[in-house]
């Protein structure tokens, strides 16, 4: 049986592990498509208009 000591520090490192663990979910399934098509999404604007620039010249 756990004294009050040792409970309270398994749920301390449960209430950790679980934010660990919705915090990688949420960065893996938001944050980094949302950052790789950012940047897709960029890098294809900035050949569009290097491509108009040079069309013009």
């Amino acid at each position: 049986m756990l004294n009050f000591s040792e409970f309270s520090g398994f749920v301390l490192f449960m209430f950790i592990f679980t934010i660990g663990f919705w915090l990688l979910i949420f960065l893996l399934t938001f944050v980094v498509p949302y950052w790789i098509g950012g940047t897709i999404w960029e890098n294809l604007k900035l050949k569009k208009e290097a491509k108009k620039a040079a069309e013009g010249k």
